[in-house]
Order: structure tokens, then C-alpha cells, then sequence
């Protein structure tokens, strides 16, 4: 598993990233209640897979840890591309590798451009073209 680092459920925000189930996810909604008589906060926790898009549904107490999956934001020059996937050269470690395609790029990547990937618990994810 990728870097991760722990936080409380209660800091939580939207637009922040989260781990449930083993899956990365981006927050988009918390809830929190107020605290009972005996009790403690609870946090009800919208997120939405990033490699996946599945939405996942959490309440947990406010002050129970949860991981926060560290992200690296890279860039990588596409070499060939096959279908939907591209052959890829990351512009630092000069690696090679192959990265899937997202559908709303398809049309966008193409030999020699620049791309700019997401290493999220030892996945790689294309997520932007740089022309």
C-alpha cells in the first residue's frame, strides 16, 4: 500500500482525500451531529472512489482516526499509445510504464505530449494533458 497519513474523521472536508475499503477516495459531503448526552460527535462521510468513481458512505465518531492517502503529482512524456492505454516515460526517473487512458482525453493524448499523473496507493492515474 501507497504512503498514507492519519487523521480524525471530524477534520474532515470536502475536496479532501480519504481511504475507506482500501479505496482513495475524495470526500464530497461531511456531516457532523452534535454530541449526546453519553456520546460523542458523529461524522457522516460522502466520498467518491478517484480510480473508480463508486460512492462510499461512512458514519464514524468525529474523533476516530481515519488514513489519508498521500498523493504524488508527476509528469511523464507519452511515447505510444495503443488503444487506450499509453506508454509512458516519467520526466524525472526517466521509468517507462503504461498508463490507461480516461475517456474524456481520449481524443487529447497524443506522442510526445506531456501528461501529468497521480501516484495514489501504488496506482497511477493519468489526470491532465499538458500539451
Amino acid at each position: 500500500m501507497g504512503e498514507v497519513k492519519r487523521e480524525s474523521a471530524g477534520d474532515l472536508k470536502p475536496g479532501r482525500y480519504v481511504i475507506f475499503d482500501n479505496i482513495a477516495c475524495i470526500v464530497r459531503d461531511v456531516q457532523t451531529s452534535k454530541t449526546g448526552k453519553h456520546g460523542h460527535a458523529k461524522a457522516r462521510i460522502e466520498a467518491v472512489g478517484i480510480m473508480d468513481g463508486r460512492k462510499i458512505i461512512k458514519v464514524l465518531p468525529g474523533g476516530d482516526p481515519v488514513d489519508v492517502p498521500i498523493i504524488e503529482k508527476k509528469t511523464a512524456q507519452v511515447l505510444s499509445i495503443q488503444e487506450n492505454k499509453a506508454s509512458v516515460m516519467d520526466m524525472e526517473s526517466y521509468e517507462t510504464f503504461e498508463l490507461e487512458i480516461p475517456e474524456d482525453m481520449a481524443g487529447q493524448v497524443k506522442e510526445g505530449s506531456q501528461v501529468m499523473y497521480w501516484t495514489v496507493l501504488d496506482q497511477k492515474l493519468m489526470k491532465q494533458v499538458r500539451g
